[in-house]
């Protein structure tokens, strides 16, 4: 049983999601199907909220990346880029205004 439970970590797609409260409610069930004893139950939350952390850091770095990546070949405007756009902008108007 543990095997099974380590694979579907492995995912990290459920656990990453899950609440500790979630993961001790179902780790409490396998507790009473006698799946696995009581001393192991602590240590198997713990390892799954470890597990579900990393999970989640690595989804969120693959999600940033290919937003990142997106964004750069959709060649959108950033907000530096706006900001200098305003600056050189402002700069125009105040020398036009200055040659008036």
């Amino acid at each position: 049983m543990r095997d099974t439970i380590n694979k579907a970590i492995s995912l990290g797609l459920g656990i990453a999601i899950a609440s500790k409260e979630q993961i001790e409610k179902t780790v409490e069930e396998l507790v009473k199907k006698g799946e696995i004893n009581r001393s192991e139950s602590m240590d198997l939350v713990d390892e799954l909220m470890k597990k579900g952390g990393e999970a989640k850091q690595h989804m969120e770095t693959v999600v940033r990346e290919r937003v990142n990546g997106m964004l750069g070949e959709s060649r959108l405007a950033t907000k530096e880029d706006i900001a200098r756009i305003e600056q050189r902008l402002d700069a125009l108007e105040r020398k036009d205004s200055s040659e008036d």
